[in-house]
C-alpha cells in the first residue's frame, strides 16, 4: 500500500489498533516541519554559512525517513489486522453459508423421502392388496434340485415378492442340502405329530432360512430325511411325503402364520389340500384357499390303496373314485389333490389342454376334464439375473446384444478347445442339455446323429438319464472323433458355457408342460429347435422366411426325419443366409423371458381365490 493510499484511508485508521500511535508520529512530522521552516528563515535572515545549512538539511532527512518507516510498520500492522478480521469474516460468512446450504439439502432430502413413499405407495396401489402365499413342495434352488420344479420355486417366490406379495416357502430339510446353507439356518421351534391311523408320534422340527425377502421354513426329520437324495423308492417316498404335507400345515399353526393362498406342488405336496379340508377343517388354515401346479402329470404318486389309507391317517371317505382312489386297489395323492384343491395350475397353456386329451392324459385325462373349469396354464420364466450372459462369471466371454454375434464366437471356440473338438468358429455348433430319456426325444436324436455329422456340424451333449442313451452318445463320441462330445453328467458351469457358445439348442421333446431350456438358450442368443409342444409351442415362434421373422424352429410331429428336416433348414440359414440368422439370435436375446409376467398371472389368480 503506497503512502498517498495511507493518508487517504487515514480516518479507517484512526479506527484500528495503532492509530494513536499514527496521530503521535502526525503531530511530530507537523512539529519537525515548522522547526525545520524557522530554522530556514532564521538561516536567511542572519546568513549562515553553508556547512551550517547543509547539516540541518541532513537531520531533517533523517527524521522524514525514520516517520516514513514507522509509518510502514504501522501499515504493516493495520494490513495485519485487516487482514485478520478480514478472514474472520469469510469465515463467519461461509460458516452461515454452510448452514444455510444443510438446511437446503436437509430439506431437499426430506421432500425426496417423501416423494420416494409416495411413489412406493402407488406402485403399492397399483399392484392391488397384498396378499401372502406358503409355497409347499420337494425341492427349492440352491438348496436341492434335480428338475425344473427347483427352479421354480427359487424363481416364482422372488418374484411375487416384488409384486406385493408376503411368501414362505417349505420344504423338507434333506441332509444333501449344502452345509453352508444349513449352518445359516434359524431354530424357530419343535413339536409332536401323530400321522399314521395307529396315532404314531413323530417329531417335527423348524428351521429357518431367510433369502431375498423370501422365508424358507425346513421341516426337520432326520428318521425321513437322512437320505443323500430327495427321491428314492416309492415305499420310502409316500410315508415321507404324506408326514410333508401334514407337518407343513402343522408348521403354520405353530408359527401362527395363516396364508390366503397355500400353493402346493406336483404329488409330493397333493395331499396338503385333502388334509386341509379334513383333519384341519376346524383349525385357523381353514380360511386359507389352495392351489395346486402341475409340472409334470407322469408323475403321480400312486401306490397301494391301504399303505396310502394308513400312512396318511386320512378319513376313509376320501379314498373314493373322484379322490383317491386309482383303479381297484391303488390310490393317486395327485388325483386326490386335484379334487380338493380350489384351482389347478400347469406351467403352460398348450399343456393345460394337451393333458386333457388321451395321448397326454396319463390316465386323468377325464378327471381333468371333470376339473376343467378350475385348470389354468400359466408358462415359466426364468431367473434373468442367474442367466445373465452380460454378468455370468461361468462363460469364457461375457456378452450383451450388442456384441453377441463376436463375442459367441469367441466362447465357441474357447469351448471347442475345452472338450476336444476341432477349434472353428465357422462349425455350426448343436448343444443337446436334458435328461436322456424318451420324453425328452433322444430316440429321435439317436436315429439321425449320423446323418448330421457331415464335416461342418459339431453335437455337444450334456446330461445324465436311460443307461441306452448314456451308452449311445458315448459310441457316437468315439465315432465321430472331434466332432461329437457327450458329457454324461450334469455340471452346471458346463452348462453355461454350452448354452453361451452352442449356436442352437435342441428339444425334441414327446411331451414338454413347460421347459426351461429354450428360454435359457434365448436369453443367450442360441437358436432352439423344438418340437410343437407344450409350454415349447407357447415360447418359440416358428421362423418365417418371407417375413423373416420368428425366433426358432420347430416340427410338428414325433419323428425322426422331421426333426432333421428342421434342423437342416437352421443350418441352411446359418451357412447360407447368415445376416437373417444373426437377426433371430439379436431377436431372441431382446425376448422377455423373466418371471414378471407369470408372477402376475399367478397373483391375479391368488386374487380371484381370495378376493377382498
Amino acid at each position: 500500500m503506497c503512502h498517498k493510499q495511507v493518508f487517504l484511508n487515514i480516518d479507517f485508521l484512526l479506527n484500528c489498533e495503532g492509530s494513536n500511535k499514527m496521530s503521535e508520529l502526525k503531530a511530530e512530522e507537523k512539529k519537525t516541519k515548522k522547526k525545520t521552516v524557522k530554522t530556514t528563515k532564521t538561516a536567511s535572515a542572519e546568513k549562515p554559512e553553508k556547512k551550517t545549512v547543509k547539516k540541518v538539511v541532513k537531520k531533517a532527512k533523517a527524521e522524514t525517513e525514520k516517520i516514513e518507516e514507522k509509518v510502514a510498520e504501522v501499515m504493516v500492522a493495520a494490513d495485519g489486522k485487516l487482514a485478520e478480521e478480514l478472514e474472520a469474516t469469510k469465515k463467519k460468512a461461509a460458516k452461515t453459508t454452510k448452514a444455510k446450504t444443510t438446511a437446503k439439502k436437509k430439506e431437499a432430502v426430506e421432500e425426496a423421502e417423501v416423494r420416494v413413499e409416495e411413489a412406493v405407495q402407488e406402485i403399492v396401489e397399483d399392484l392391488g392388496p397384498r396378499r401372502s402365499v406358503a409355497f409347499i413342495g420337494s425341492e427349492c434352488y440352491p438348496f436341492v434340485k434335480t428338475g425344473g420344479l427347483a427352479d421354480v420355486m427359487y424363481a416364482l417366490p422372488k418374484e411375487l415378492v416384488k409384486q406385493n406379495c408376503d411368501v414362505k416357502v417349505i420344504l423338507p430339510r434333506y441332509k444333501c442340502i449344502p452345509w453352508k446353507y444349513q449352518e445359516q439356518m434359524v431354530y424357530r421351534g419343535e413339536f409332536y405329530m401323530d400321522l399314521f391311523a395307529d396315532g404314531k408320534q413323530f417329531y417335527v422340527g423348524i428351521m429357518e432360512y431367510e433369502w431375498d425377502g423370501v422365508v424358507y421354513d425346513f421341516i426337520d426329520n432326520e428318521e425321513l430325511f437322512t437320505s443323500g437324495n430327495p427321491y428314492t423308492n416309492m415305499v420310502d417316498d409316500i410315508p415321507k411325503f404324506c408326514y410333508f404335507s401334514k407337518a407343513a400345515l402343522c408348521a403354520l399353526l405353530y408359527l401362527d402364520w395363516i396364508p390366503d393362498v397355500i400353493h402346493c406342488h406336483d404329488w409330493q405336496a397333493a395331499l396338503v389340500p385333502i388334509y386341509l379340508r379334513t383333519l384341519f377343517e376346524n383349525t385357523k388354515l381353514a380360511s386359507s384357499k389352495t392351489m395346486l401346479t402341475v409340472h409334470n402329470l407322469r408323475f403321480q404318486g400312486i401306490y397301494g390303496l391301504d399303505a396310502i389309507r394308513y400312512w396318511s391317517g386320512l378319513p376313509d371317505y376320501v379314498f373314493n373314485k373322484d379322490a383317491l382312489k386309482q383303479g381297484y386297489n391303488d390310490a393317486n395323492m395327485l388325483k386326490g389333490g386335484l379334487a380338493y384343491a380350489n384351482m389347478i395350475t400347469t406351467v403352460s397353456n398348450t399343456y393345460a389342454g394337451e393333458i386333457q386329451s388321451e395321448f397326454y392324459g396319463e390316465g386323468l385325462d377325464a378327471h381333468l376334464r371333470y376339473h376343467s373349469g378350475k385348470l389354468r396354464g400359466i408358462v415359466n420364466g426364468i431367473d434373468c439375473e442367474i442367466w445373465n450372459p452380460e454378468t455370468d462369471e461361468r462363460i469364457f466371454t461375457n456378452y450383451n446384444v450388442e456384441d453377441v454375434i463376436e463375442k459367441k464366437k469367441a466362447n465357441k471356440r474357447a469351448l471347442q478347445e475345452e472338450l476336444g473338438l476341432e477349434v472353428d468358429d465357422g462349425k455350426f455348433v448343436i448343444g443337446l442339455i436334458s435328461r436322456l430319456t424318451n420324453q425328452k426325444g433322444l430316440d429321435l436324436l439317436n436315429i439321425i446323429v449320423p446323418d448330421l455329422i457331415d464335416g461342418n456340424t459339431q453335437l455337444v451333449v450334456l446330461g445324465t438319464g436311460d443307461s441306452y442313451y448314456e451308452d449311445s452318445f458315448r459310441y457316437y463320441e468315439g465315432a465321430y472323433k472331434g466332432e461329437v462330445c457327450s458329457n454324461i453328467m450334469y455340471d452346471e458351469d458346463r452348462a453355461h458355457r454350452i448354452y453361451a457358445a452352442s449356436d442352437v439348442l435342441l428339444v425334441p421333446s414327446l411331451f414338454e408342460p413347460c421347459g426351461l431350456t429354450q428360454l435359457i438358450a434365448m436369453r443367450y442368443g442360441t437358436v432352439p429347435i423344438v418340437r410343437e409342444t407344450g409350454g415349447l409351442k407357447d415360447t418359440v415362434e416358428p421362423y418365417n422366411m418371407f417375413e423373416d421373422s420368428g425366433n426358432g424352429f420347430t416340427f410338428d410331429g414325433y419323428d425322426a426325419w422331421l426333426l432333421l428336416d428342421a434342423i437342416n433348414r437352421a443350418k441352411t440359414l446359418f451357412f447360407e443366409y447368415r445376416d437373417s440368422f444373426d437377426k433371430m439370435v439379436i431377436r431372441d436375446m431382446g425376448k422377455d423371458v423373466s418371471w414378471e409376467n407369470s408372477a402376475a398371472q399367478y397373483r391375479n389368480l391368488y386374487l380371484q381365490l381370495k378376493p377382498e
